[in-house]
């Protein structure tokens, strides 16, 4: 079983039109599977889940979808987070927050103080999020650490100011929606995640599609720069 799942939900617009409905309606059905993608993960003790819900490219859409979807945040934030709560989820939302509107922050700020002692499961939501844009705080917080020094630094050095730094590096990355592709999200720490991709819409995403991405993960075999024959000794030994 995977111990850290990341998923880019994508499909909300597609699934919404496809059903002469009008965008923010996808958005709304999306939520719904946030709630049962959680579910999964508690009910499979998966440890870490991170969810790609608002790039920093977002912002190039619509001005009423984005409006919807901030209000979308807001409401998901004041209906859902008890619930969070009781289950033991820890909620940590990552990126650049600070062009969101101030009741958001105040919302976001409180939904992870409330839920910070909790252990079963670890929700992220990358919110303002960019991977280029993550990399690139991170160097700056790290450079400032130590104005004077001009080498010498190591990618352990980096990684403790990534906005993901706590969570280890995802096992299993799933993109719904057809498209093949990463879309600026986590680049540093895919680098050695196993990929699934399915034309599966995220509203349409339930839990039996989520056991398909796992079962596609537990067949394969990952290796990590060594050969088969490494790890095949690994075991025998074990």
């Amino acid at each position: 079983m995977p111990r850290h799942v990341a998923i880019i939900m994508d499909g909300n617009g597609r699934w919404a039109k496809k059903r002469f409905m009008p965008r923010v309606a996808g958005h709304v059905k999306g939520v719904e599977m946030v709630r049962e993608a959680v579910r999964a993960c508690l009910e499979r003790n998966i440890q870490y889940l991170t969810l790609f819900a608002f790039s920093s490219e977002n912002w190039r859409r619509p001005q009423d979808e984005v409006s919807f979807l901030m209000q979308l945040f807001v409401k998901a934030l004041e209906q859902e987070v008890e619930k969070l709560d009781r289950n033991g989820v820890r909620l940590r939302v990552v990126g650049d927050l600070s062009p969101f509107e101030p009741r958001l922050r105040d919302l976001i700020r409180a939904a992870e103080e409330k839920t910070a002692a909790n252990t079963r499961l670890d929700l992220s939501i990358a919110a303002n999020y960019g991977g280029r844009w993550d990399i690139m705080q991170a160097v700056n917080r790290m450079l400032a650490t130590s104005p004077e020094k001009r080498e010498g630094w190591s990618e352990a050095d980096l990684e403790t100011h990534l906005a993901m730094s706590f969570a280890p590096e995802p096992d299993l990355f799933i993109r719904t929606g057809g498209e093949e592709r990463i879309s600026n999200f986590l680049l540093w720490q895919l680098a050695y995640t196993e990929f699934y991709f399915t034309p599966t819409l995220w509203p349409d995403f339930d839990t039996a599609e989520f056991d398909l991405a796992i079962a596609s993960y537990q067949q394969r075999e990952r290796r990590f720069g060594r050969t088969s024959g490494q790890l095949a000794g690994d075991a025998s030994s074990a």
